[in-house]
């Protein structure tokens, strides 16, 4: 069981990530995030609710995405999301399957 220092050392960390790949490299897409490393903000933001969830607390989908993106999707789509090639949405879709999809 980690003691509560690990566990501000590994909140630190995360709340480090989430501000990276929301303020810090917005220029990172999300397809390449999934098929480079087998996440990206959606998994990050599912896994939040994830734990949240087994601790009895409801986060919507939306809601939990907001953390990731620190705006909501419909204005990260907007202002970031650029348009997948072919050959990125053929990757996206294995990468999808192996790291999701068996989840």
């Amino acid at each position: 069981m980690p003691t509560q220092q690990e566990i501000e050392f590994q909140a630190a960390a995360f709340r480090r990530l989430q501000k990276h790949l929301m303020e810090d490299r917005t220029d990172v897409q999300n397809i390449d995030m999934m098929n480079l490393t087998g996440f990206c903000r959606n998994c990050l933001s599912r896994w939040y609710a994830e734990a949240a969830a087994e601790k009895g607390v409801d986060i919507s989908k939306d809601a939990a995405r907001e953390l990731f993106y620190g705006m909501t999707m419909e204005a990260w789509k907007r202002d970031y999301q650029t348009d997948a090639t072919g050959d990125q949405q053929k990757t996206f879709e294995k990468s999808f399957a192996e790291n999701v999809g068996k989840t």
